[in-house]
């Protein structure tokens, strides 16, 4: 390999073949036999140390998903020590684009350790198309595994707060505010049009999902700067500007425009937040009665994007709604002379803009209507969250999560829910629906029997053996 017969072209032309071949298999081998031996070595070395790093990033998948994670997003760091986070995935994309760029030059250098010249007339062509595609394969996964690398480092920092606090599970639950609302053309202001109240069992991660009415009209704050505006409830106002009614949804709107949100809660920014979900919280929290420390904001003008990049959804329809909504001046009951499409019953595998005109669609049916096939849009793209999907179409799944996104849950709890997603993901979502269907009078519902519904619902009675 290292003193060849140059003046065999037979000879130096599957000396050729063995140096690019072992190049691609063992990168650095090629110089260690033929070449320079101090570079062949390190590029062995690198190897090595790559293959090692996949062998226990694997392990770590396959034996301890949460461990591996909590390393990768330094959730073991102290609170104040936040910012750090993102540092082992930055080195870890470093080290892929540095090793992609080893490949180059430890290819380029076994290209001329081949002598080329000195090979076959047609092995010369061959030999140089070979190594180029076994350059662009090899330095080509790596430059795509640090791309993927950091598209999870910048989803995770856009996302989850770097930095926030760490709030431990309530009554065994683990709590979170989900939020959607719509901010496309034709709103006056961004309203929660869908709130519900996710609660996962921090043992078993078997999850609840409550759903809130927005118009629950005169609801009770848990204690804080709305308790003290309202102490006997909610109230409406008379002023427009402040929102319409006395619905939970009309917090946003009151708390931004018609009071002062930053002295209500001046620390919501700080942590993330904003006082209109802070005041949200609050109401969510004094008409279930427990603690909601997070949530999850979804801009609903966006969530199209999302089903896109999951590639679609599967629901069930059980009856034909309209998409899209009457212009001003026109009579909602008339639906035919304004509705621009129809979602036909039946089992459908639905895209973004059917997805998103399913969960919004509200003139023939009613809120609670509406709120149920939310709550069966969620938890079809909770279903559509499987290896294969994210693995296959990672890069448009993270940027529409981005985009449409906003939470204040800390990246130290990342591995925590992750874990605990994992253990529900074959068990069953119990939904509590706080509607007339579920005993509840719309109109004046009765707080004190929703907080022992939610507390009985997540903690049920242990059986005697009497039964």
């Amino acid at each position: 390999m290292r003193n060849p017969d140059a003046s065999s072209r037979g000879v130096m032309t599957r000396r050729g073949w063995w140096l690019v071949v072992l190049n691609f298999l063992i990168p650095g081998s090629a110089q260690v036999l033929a070449g320079n031996r101090r570079l062949g070595r390190f590029g062995i070395a690198a190897t090595l140390l790559m293959w090692v790093l996949l062998v226990v990033a694997l392990l770590f998948a396959l034996l301890a998903p949460t461990a591996g994670l909590s390393l990768v997003t330094s959730a073991w760091l102290p609170d104040w020590l936040g910012l750090l986070r993102p540092l082992p995935l930055l080195i870890a994309q470093g080290l892929l684009l540095a090793y992609a760029v080893l490949w180059i030059v430890l290819t380029i250098d076994t290209l001329r350790l081949v002598r080329l010249v000195k090979t076959g007339r047609w092995a010369r062509f061959a030999i140089a198309l070979v190594a180029v595609g076994l350059l662009v394969v090899a330095s080509g996964t790596a430059a795509y595994a640090a791309n993927a690398v950091g598209t999870v480092r910048s989803t995770i920092s856009t996302i989850f707060g770097a930095s926030g606090p760490t709030v431990p599970p309530s009554d065994g639950y683990y709590n979170i505010l989900l939020l959607g609302a719509d901010s496309g053309e034709g709103r006056d202001s961004m309203r929660f049009d869908s709130i519900s109240v996710v609660s996962v069992n921090a043992t078993t991660g078997a999850t609840t999902i409550t759903g809130i009415p927005r118009d629950m009209p005169h609801f009770p704050f848990a204690e804080g700067p709305m308790q003290d505006t309202y102490p006997n409830g909610h109230e409406g106002h008379a002023d427009p500007t402040c929102g319409w009614g006395s619905g939970i949804n009309q917090l946003r709107t009151e708390v931004e425009v018609c009071q002062d949100g930053n002295q209500l809660y001046p620390d919501a920014e700080a942590n993330g937040s904003e006082p209109g979900i802070e005041a949200t919280k609050d109401a969510a929290e004094g008409i279930l009665g427990i603690e909601i420390p997070y949530f999850v904001f979804v801009d609903m003008h966006g969530f199209a994007s999302l089903v896109d990049a999951l590639g679609g959804v599967d629901i069930n329809v059980t009856e034909r709604l309209p998409k899209g909504g009457p212009p001003e001046g026109v009579d909602p009951h008339d639906v035919d002379s304004w509705a621009i499409g129809w979602i036909e019953p039946g089992q459908q595998h639905m895209d973004g803009d059917t997805a998103q005109w399913y969960a919004r669609s509200r003139y023939t049916t009613s809120d609670f209507d509406r709120m149920k096939r939310q709550r069966e849009l969620q938890q079809a793209i909770l279903a559509q969250f499987t290896p294969d999907v994210v693995l296959t179409r990672f890069q448009d799944v993270a940027a529409a999560g981005a985009d449409i996104v906003k939470t204040d849950l800390p990246q130290s709890l990342i591995p925590t829910l992750v874990d605990l997603a994992l253990k529900a993901k074959d068990q069953p979502v119990q939904t509590i629906e706080l509607t007339p269907a579920g005993g509840i009078d719309e109109f004046n519902p009765d707080y004190a029997y929703i907080a022992q519904l939610v507390q009985t619902t997540l903690h049920p009675p242990t059986p005697t053996p009497e039964g």
